[in-house]
């Protein structure tokens, strides 16, 4: 299913070219939408997570050589390939080592299946950008999260940018969206903990936090950090102890301290 492409209106190729993310999570043919996984070792984490392929863009270059075992893998999926420079100009930027796979979405699991078995999840909050999303997922599958849940104002984890920079954790770490209040969580057991600075914080190394049976660590947004009514119905606000006059971290690296110090281990 090798298919040369010579011009940037080849029928088939629109998924890499014309549509956006929001388009692409709409897409008819599939009942979930779709997504773009980005690099061959990011796509092999999809496919062997269970993720279903529908199409392949590649570099002519990479065929025989990065995504040899990807095309081999995924059987009759087609392949569309063509040289750097007129791939670079369909998708509207430089392919990651020139692989880029359009996969389906699956449907969503339930904030009870992610919490019930887990002891500890992340709550993001309002988090936007794509790179800090990523990182966070990295970071949760490196450092002991159970699960991640996402109010629904947050960035989406299947976006490309988001899959590529988690390296493909977010195939890894069950997640999914949560509607309703964060302190529900309560319903599964969980005790809250809010990143947050305030006068009645306690620091993240505090004995208690780490042992309570089920935590959910939460982490706001990357300007004004967590709602107010998020901290204040939190049982626990957090801070990371700082050193020479600097206030807070960068959500993703916030989180990542925060996993180490709290997750399983």
């Amino acid at each position: 299913m090798i298919i040369p492409i010579t011009s940037l209106s080849h029928p088939g190729i629109e998924l890499f070219s014309k549509l956006t993310e929001a388009q692409l999570r709409q897409v008819k043919e599939t009942e979930e939408g779709i997504f773009i996984a980005e690099s061959p070792k990011v796509i092999r984490v999809a496919l062997q997570a269970g993720c279903q392929p529908i199409a392949l863009l590649c570099e002519e270059r990479h065929i025989t050589g990065d995504a040899s075992d990807i095309i081999a893998a995924i059987g009759d999926v087609p392949v569309y390939t063509g040289p750097r420079h007129l791939l670079t100009e369909l998708t509207g930027y430089a392919l990651t080592r020139g692989v880029l796979c359009a996969m389906k979405r699956w449907s969503m699991p339930q904030v009870e299946d992610i919490c019930h078995d887990a002891r500890r999840v992340a709550v993001i909050d309002n988090v936007v950008d794509t790179t800090n999303i990523g990182a966070i997922f990295r970071s949760a599958a490196a450092l002991g999260i159970d699960g991640v849940l996402l109010t629904r104002n947050s960035c989406d984890p299947l976006n490309r940018r988001a899959v590529r920079v988690s390296m493909g954790s977010v195939f890894l770490v069950p997640w999914t969206w949560i509607d309703g209040p964060i302190s529900s969580l309560h319903d599964y057991g969980f005790k809250t903990a809010a990143m947050a600075l305030t006068d009645d914080s306690v620091a993240l190394d505090h004995e208690t936090l780490k042992e309570e049976p089920r935590l959910a660590i939460v982490l706001g947004t990357e300007g004004d950090g967590l709602p107010h009514d998020v901290v204040s119905d939190a049982d626990y606000v957090v801070r990371i102890p700082m050193s020479h006059q600097v206030d807070s971290l960068n959500v993703a690296a916030a989180s990542a301290v925060a996993f180490w110090e709290l997750g399983k281990r």
